[in-house]
This record gives C-alpha cells, structure tokens and sequence, in this order.
C-alpha cells in the first residue's frame, strides 16, 4: 500500500507552483493595465511574468479572461483595504468620507493599482468590487438616515464621487508636487458638502486621523 504522506508533500509544492504562476501572471497583467497596454501580445505578457506560454493556458484561456482577472485582483484589494479601514465606524458620512480620503492616498501609497483602477474608470464606476457598491451603501444609507439630505438619487451621487475620484488621481499623478492627503481631504470635504453634510461638520470628518494604512494592505506573498 502507497504511503500518502510521500506524495502530500509533492502535491502542496506543486500547488505552490501553479498559485506563484498564476500570481505571476496577474501582476504583469496589472502592470500592462497600468500601462493602458491592454492589446499586449500574450507572449510579451508571458515574458513580463517570467513564465512559459504552456503556463499561461493552463490557468487562462485568453488574454481578455486573463485582464479581468487582473482588474478583479485590483478591484478585490482596494475593497479588502477599505473595509479594513472603516471596519470600526457607523455613520455613513464618516464612512464615506474615510473611504474617499484613503483612495485619494492609495493613488500615491500604491501607484500601480491605482493605475489600473484609472485605466478602467467605467470598471471603477460600474463594478460591483471595490469603490463603487461600498461607496453607493454609504450613500444610500445617508440618504435614508436624513445624512445626506441633498441626495435626491444615490446612482447620481454615486457617479458625481466616482468621477471626483479618478480625476483626483489623475491630477495626483500628473501633479506629483501636490499634497496628495490635502487634496484627498478638501475633495472629500466638498462632496460631504453637496451631499448636504453642514460645512463645519464635513470639515471637522475630514480632518480626523486615518488609521495606519501600511497596517491594512493585506499581504499578497504565496509561501
């Protein structure tokens, strides 16, 4: 009779192999997102990531599935982030705001994901990762607490902030002198604002201290 146990320890590394692959291959994909790049030949792809052409067919079945998969990546790690971050707080203004004021910072903190996000603002608008249905939550819940007592359609709302937040990080990266916490704080400031958060209240939100946002980037390593 076999002993399994020979054959455990052949099969986890195996399986460490194909998740570093696979892992490989979405982070130059992002990388190509980032880029604007996203009529890359999959060999150059391939090569970015230092894998085989062989290895990317067993994981993808073409570079448009491979792309989704990197941009739901991205998508999946600001959601993971924000949560993180807002975790401990109940009134949507706060939460809104919070979220608002760490995005603006990710776009310096991590430049390549927030590329991505850039590159595919529809995607960033639209999708049901990430930004957007937290964002959209935040905003629905004002605006049946009373909160945001301007909101008359939270979609409206929804695509007035998605917009302040890619062209805040336009601006960010093409300006890269700019104070990117100041900025961050003054667009969330005036979106509260128009929400119909009273001016000294949404000032006072956007000047409370963020917690650590080194301590909430989830680590990505594949043991």
């Amino acid at each position: 009779m076999a002993d399994s146990t020979s054959t455990t320890p052949r099969s986890s590394r195996l399986e460490r192999r194909k998740a570093q692959t696979r892992a490989a291959l979405v982070g130059a994909a992002q990388s190509f997102l980032a880029a604007g790049r996203t009529n890359a030949p999959i060999l150059e792809i391939t090569q970015a990531a230092d894998v085989g052409m062989g290895s990317f067919y067993n994981h993808f079945r073409s570079r448009d599935e491979l792309f989704q998969v990197a941009l739901e990546d991205a998508l999946d790690l600001h959601g993971t982030v924000l949560d993180r971050l807002t975790a401990d707080l109940e009134d949507p203004a706060e939460v809104f705001a919070r979220s608002f004021r760490i995005t603006g910072r990710l776009h310096r903190r991590l430049p390549e994901l927030s590329k991505v996000l850039l590159y595919n603002g529809l995607e960033l608008a639209n999708s049901a990762k990430g930004l957007a249905p937290r964002a959209l939550r935040d905003i629905e819940a004002g605006a049946r607490s009373g909160r945001f007592g301007a909101v008359r359609d939270p979609q409206l709302a929804l695509t007035t902030a998605a917009g302040a937040t890619l062209c805040l990080g336009r601006l960010l990266h093409d300006q890269l002198d700019r104070d990117d916490a100041d900025a961050s704080d003054r667009v969330a400031e005036d979106l509260l604002r128009m929400f119909g958060v009273p001016a000294d209240e949404a000032a006072a939100i956007c000047r409370r201290p963020l917690p650590d946002l080194d301590t909430a980037l989830p680590d990505r390593s594949i043991d």
